[in-house]
């Protein structure tokens, strides 16, 4: 999780401001079940474009910030920094496949498709997979994927 407080400019640049809104929002974060200790604070100013690519000379009193993750203590100072240090999410491609469908479409010309998203295990043509609770098995003839 990242917070990045916005409109810094607008409180002249307030150390004091920044504490408080990191305080306030811990508050709120530690309720819905986060740790305070794994979120990147980051005061930025998005029209002056401090602290988004690179360190803001406006904020001197600003050091950084420090997540804790399973792999150890993350630092940074940007916005961007705190983005490039989120760890994907991993992919049990190990377990059996499970891909709840979305939806399903019945093209001319080209068959039935199903979307879904795969949310353990592997899809690839020509697996043979079975659809529950209706037990109909049929053969993958292509995976196409979209963002």
């Amino acid at each position: 999780l990242i917070v990045a407080v916005n409109k810094m400019d607008t409180t002249k640049w307030s150390e004091d401001r920044f504490n408080e809104i990191i305080k306030e929002t811990s508050t709120f974060i530690k309720k819905v079940g986060y740790n305070p200790k794994a979120v990147a604070f980051v005061p930025i100013s998005g029209w002056h474009g401090d602290n988004m690519l690179e360190e803001s000379p406006s904020m001197p009193w600003y050091k950084g910030w420090t997540r804790e993750t399973k792999g150890g203590v993350v630092k940074g100072k940007t916005l961007l920094d705190a983005i490039d240090a989120i760890e994907p999410p991993v992919r049990p491609s190990d377990k059996p496949l499970r891909l709840p469908l979305q939806d399903v479409y019945k093209i001319g010309g080209i068959g039935t498709v199903p979307v879904g998203r795969v949310e353990t295990g592997v899809i690839k043509a020509g697996m043979i997979v079975t659809f529950a609770p209706s037990y109909v098995t049929t053969e993958v003839k292509s995976v196409e994927m979209h963002h």
